[in-house]
């Protein structure tokens, strides 16, 4: 007879993504992930296997669900120019200190250098949001909304580069005044 989960699956899963996010893998103990899920440890190595593998799932679940459905929404949702300075914006944080910053990034930072597996991920989701930035970029300037000698490769790179860097930042100088003026300053190069 197959061993029966007696746990939500995609709850405990958030719960461990937001335990990643918040801590970082190697901060991360399999007791913090019973503790946060309320899931065994028995129960949590026999659906995932293993502390990493977890956190790969925790990662991939925040890239469809937090990374990807931001971009779609901004891009169905805002004209182009502002789609942009709208995933600036999301990043800045909230009132109620929430400076965990990107998952993607933290995971760069932490262990992409390392680890193969996740290095392509990563690599993989910021290429996606490079492709959104030059996506837009072309749609502004077809639109008119975005100057004709904005080249929407380079664009595309300069934007990336500052909104990782901001999101860098936003765990460690989570300035408000300093991350709006790294937001606004990469938004004008669409002017």
């Amino acid at each position: 007879m197959p061993w029966e989960k007696n746990f939500d699956v995609a709850e405990a899963l958030d719960k461990a993504m937001q335990a990643f996010w918040t801590r970082g893998y190697e901060a991360t103990s399999m007791q913090d992930l019973v503790d946060c899920t309320g899931v065994n440890r028995g129960s949590l190595y026999a659906t995932y296997g293993d502390k990493r593998a977890l956190f790969l799932a925790a990662l991939r679940a925040y890239d469809e669900q937090v990374r990807r459905r931001l971009l779609a929404d901004l891009e169905n949702r805002c004209p182009p120019k502002e789609a942009v300075r709208q995933l600036f914006l999301a990043f800045l944080g909230n009132p109620t200190g929430d400076n965990r910053g990107c998952f993607l990034t933290n995971t760069a930072l932490e262990l992409a250098p390392h680890d193969r597996e996740i290095g392509r991920l990563v690599a993989h989701a910021q290429e996606e949001i490079e492709a959104f930035f030059a996506r837009m970029i072309r749609k502004g300037k077809a639109a008119g909304e975005i100057p004709t000698h904005v080249r929407p490769t380079e664009a595309a790179r300069g934007l990336l580069a500052s909104l990782i860097g901001m999101v860098v930042l936003i765990r460690s100088r989570p300035d408000r005044t300093l991350l709006q003026s790294i937001a606004d300053d990469a938004c004008r190069r669409l002017d």
